[in-house]
């Protein structure tokens, strides 16, 4: 059995999105289906179709999606049929990673995002994804491929949110606001009267710096080229700013603000001399914490005599932890008031993600969300 949907599809490398009408699987073993009701725009999305990540294409991509479950595969007991979900990154649960509750770092993380085809269970090695005329199209990016009506994905990787919190804010929580903000909240974990440096004040780095705001960091210094992004920054909660764009030297500015050398600096942007700046703008005992996506096979150079000395170095995927734990928390801090993400999204037609990654790419979006058609008869 399968159903028929709607999904925006990527047929090479560099191609534009296109939409089409797909047949997807009822949900096997441990499996549920989604009815997508938004789905967040990331870069990733574009990297991927830009061929910086090694999905096999065509295929169908989106990975920030959000919606109500309709229907649960044998063995599923949660969620239910009608539960409201995210569906957060997708994990074996079996490996020594997930085992140790580092379900982010999953060993088969590689396969489970972007192999075009189904990672574990009994069909492992399928596409639940496939042309009117049976021709297999990848799926399962992500665990998700959510640029489409409906997404068939893993029952453990969904994380049931309350009914009255809006599906169209709550895709991005899957990864990029969850991204930066996790970041903080458990990577750097701050102590009191510690600094961060936020390189890159974009989706990741303005819920980077939001969520800094809710620890006991007392200095928190914004970079970004873009002065509009920097005001963003200083309204939710940037103690300090620094334009790269007119500032000769970044790593000088920012220590001068702070008296010295920073305890956390993050890497929002994957921009290698960004990458770079963030390591140095950190010192003895300081944490440079990579979040940013570079090309594939990029590297980075540091300096190993000042590293030596305590400096870190760390990379952390999707906020790190657990999206259960992580996605309840950030929404009972925006109802508190305390983590306004909501307020960086703009919605867009599904069939308008072209635009959205434009219009993030100009800058004139933080967040994009694409919002799928209403079904017929609702």
């Amino acid at each position: 059995m399968s159903i028929q949907i709607r999904a925006s599809v990527v047929e090479k490398v560099g191609a534009p999105f296109t939409y089409t009408d797909l047949e997807l699987d009822e949900p096997g073993a441990g499996e549920i289906l989604v009815r997508i009701v938004a789905s967040g725009v990331c870069h990733t999305d574009a990297n991927t179709r830009s061929g910086d990540m090694p999905l096999p294409l065509p295929g169908v991509l989106g990975h920030e999606g959000a919606g109500i479950v309709e229907a649960v595969g044998p063995g599923v007991t949660s969620p239910k049929v009608g539960d409201h979900v995210v569906l957060g990154w997708p994990y074996c649960g079996e490996c020594k990673n997930c085992l140790e509750g580092e379900p982010r770092y999953c060993l088969s993380i590689g396969p489970a995002l972007v192999a075009g085809v189904r990672f574990t269970g009994e069909k492992t090695g399928t596409s639940g994804y496939r042309r009117l005329d049976g021709s297999s199209v990848s799926g399962h990016f992500f665990g998700q491929s959510s640029f489409a009506t409906h997404s068939l994905a893993l029952a453990r990787q969904a994380v049931v949110i309350p009914e009255d919190v809006p599906l169209e804010i709550a895709g991005p929580l899957a990864c990029g606001i969850a991204t930066g903000a996790g970041a903080v909240l458990n990577t750097a974990r701050p102590q009191v009267g510690a600094s961060i440096v936020v390189y890159g004040a974009g989706a990741v780095g303005l819920a980077a710096i939001m969520a800094a705001t809710n620890t006991p960091a007392t200095t928190i210094v914004a970079v970004d080229v873009h002065e509009s992004r920097l005001d963003l920054a200083a309204k939710y909660g940037a103690t300090h700013v620094v334009n790269a764009s007119s500032t000769s030297d970044v790593v000088a500015a920012v220590q001068e603000i702070l008296g010295g050398t920073a305890d956390f600096a993050l890497d929002c942007t994957g921009v290698i001399p960004v990458v770079e700046q963030a390591i140095d703008t950190v010192g003895m005992l300081g944490t440079a914490i990579l979040i940013g996506g570079a090309p594939a096979e990029a590297t980075f150079t540091a300096d190993h005599f000042r590293t030596l000395f305590g400096k870190r170095i760390v990379g952390t995927l999707g906020g790190s932890g657990r999206s259960e734990r992580l996605i309840p928390a950030l929404l009972d801090l925006w109802r508190q008031g305390r983590f306004p993400f909501d307020e960086l999204i703009e919605a867009f037609d599904f069939e308008d993600i072209e635009g959205a990654l434009e219009a993030s790419h100009r800058g004139d979006v933080i967040k994009p969300v694409v919002r799928m058609p209403e079904p017929a008869g609702h």
